[in-house]
């Protein structure tokens, strides 16, 4: 362990054979997952642009579009719409937001995984055990990281070039997509060298996500401070305007950001020794034994931290969602002709408070969703780096605690729509919107369901597939999303989880699906408890 830590300056340099090794390890790391997130990044941009074609060419005329430009909650929550009269405009616009953030929390956490996570399971101690350096393998692992960055922004761009769109417009916007996504990355990397440990490399790097996205919407909602668009990654993909101006300047500048992170990395691994962070921490503090007493005490102790930051970071969201429903609907009074076409794409009653919440709701069930697949993919990493061997060795059972742990997961998910569904409800109230206490508690219940129906897929993955934990657990949000959005007839769209919930509480509850839901869930968490009481446990 000390003579991987020396002093650079008397190691050997890395051999080309050690560092094709190095370097095709850190891809074999992120390779599944860069396929995934760039299919369902280009998927999504795709669909839109195709969309478009079919159910927007033509429809909305130029007092429409300015009345659109000039709505401010429209601008804070999706950035201001240029180029709606085109696919590709429209589909940057409609888009730009959720695929950004897709491929750059992705990034993030892989960032985070492939150095922080690898270094405090202990596998790094080996790597360096030889004539390897700590910077060689960052370095690996930045080359490895703006690579799937590539990929998400090159397939991106060519899923508009398929669509028909402009190709100068398709090409920024590509570029943009690999500046935010790699920006991220980089900043991850960085924080993986700053910070003593994974959870707070990731913790520092989703704030860091946080301010940005919030810069943008005040940039874009806020003409007095349009200026701070230049300092977030975010704001300077809205400033170059694919598909509008096509403008390069504010991609040099985003361009500035990925280096002086990847630089400000290297130099942080430079100077820092194995197994611990630029920042330091204490050594010794008094033992905190709370929640320490019985198995489930330990589950709660666990997902407290985690479930904490997923509760802000939604309840923010959804009251600010909440604070700009009565100007999303004085839109709609005054403009009859979005909502006519929003009704045409499947989203009828957006022009009323409960039909614009009952439509947010049904998206969100992809965080709730994915904070089920995460929670218990966490509960595997843990596994695999052995943090579990000493309850295995004690005289619990086995579903004892994995039943713990899907259990107050579930409880997680619970807490998580109820803090949506009472934060819009206090946006609403705040600004006059019109949507009542009990509105908002059934439309964050109705979608509920499916949340936990990826908590049951991710919990039989425990059983049966414990390296693929987070990617089953994700299919059936994230998936069933994609699948309800661009299934060609009703036949394959009926197969989505998302066809099953009514648009509550714009509409009654169907509680057929709900309960055929609720079953599936329950078959999957007991196949996955059988199959976790009769599986090894991984390494």
């Amino acid at each position: 362990m000390t003579a991987a830590v020396l002093p650079t300056s008397g190691v050997t340099p890395l051999g080309p054979a050690a560092g094709r090794a190095v370097g095709m390890l850190a891809f074999r790391q992120v390779r599944r997952g860069a396929l995934v997130v760039a299919a369902l990044c280009a998927g999504m941009t795709t669909f839109v642009a195709a969309q478009y074609e079919s159910m927007f060419h033509g429809a909305l005329d130029q007092s429409s579009l300015r009345a659109l430009a000039d709505n401010p909650a429209i601008r804070t929550l999706f950035g201001p719409p240029v180029a709606l009269d085109t696919a590709g405009g429209f589909t940057v616009w409609r888009t730009g937001v959720p695929v950004l953030l897709l491929a750059s929390v992705w990034l993030l956490l892989t960032a985070t995984r492939i150095t922080r996570g690898e270094e405090d399971a202990g596998r790094w101690s080996l790597l360096l055990a030889g004539p390897l350096r700590l910077v060689d393998l960052v370095v690996r692992c930045l080359i490895a990281l703006g690579v799937s960055a590539a990929l998400i922004g090159c397939l991106v761009a060519i899923g508009l070039l398929a669509a028909g769109t402009d190709p100068t417009g398709a090409a920024l916007y590509g570029i943009g997509v690999v500046g935010v996504s790699l920006t991220l990355a980089c900043a991850g990397v960085l924080a993986a060298q700053v910070m003593p440990s994974r959870p707070a490399a990731v913790g520092l790097t989703v704030a860091g996500l946080g301010v940005g996205l919030l810069l943008r919407m005040l940039s874009d909602g806020v003409p007095t401070l349009a200026w701070s668009a230049w300092v977030t990654p975010f704001g300077l993909v809205v400033r170059s305007a694919p598909y509008a101006d096509n403008r390069i300047a504010p991609l040099l500048v985003l361009a500035v950001f990925p280096v002086v992170l990847a630089t400000a990395a290297v130099i942080a691994a430079r100077h820092r020794d194995l197994d611990s962070g630029i920042v330091a921490v204490r050594t010794r503090r008094p033992p905190r034994v709370w929640l320490l007493g019985s198995v489930g005490g330990f589950a709660v102790r666990r997902a407290l931290r985690p479930t904490l930051g997923w509760v802000i970071g939604v309840a923010a969201y959804f009251l600010l969602i909440g604070a700009v429903i009565a100007t999303i609907l004085d839109f709609f009074e005054q403009n009859r002709r979005f909502a006519e076409l929003a009704a045409a794409a499947g989203f009828a009653g957006l022009d009323t408070a409960n039909g614009f919440a009952a439509a947010l709701f049904s998206l969100l069930a992809i965080p709730t969703g994915l904070y089920a697949a995460t929670r218990l993919a966490t509960m595997v990493a843990d596994e695999k780096a052995r943090r579990w061997t000493a309850l295995f060795s004690r005289p619990i059972p086995r579903n004892h605690l994995a039943g713990n742990e899907i259990a107050v997961t579930a409880v997680g998910v619970i807490v998580l729509h109820t803090a949506a569904a009472l934060a819009i409800w206090g946006g609403a109230a705040i600004t006059g919107g019109g949507l009542g206490i009990g509105a908002a508690l059934a439309g964050a219940a109705n979608t509920m369901p499916i949340a936990l129906l990826a908590l049951g897929a991710a919990a039989l993955a425990l059983g049966w597939l414990p390296s693929w934990v987070g990617a089953i657990g994700s299919i059936p949000v994230v998936g069933g999303f994609l699948l309800h959005a661009v299934a060609p007839n009703d036949m394959l769209a009926r197969l989505s989880p998302f066809a099953h919930v009514a648009a509550v509480p714009n509409a009654p509850p169907d509680w057929t699906g709900v309960a055929a839901l609720t079953l599936i869930t329950a078959a999957m968490v007991a196949a996955g408890l059988v199959g976790y009481s009769r599986r090894d446990l991984t390494t």
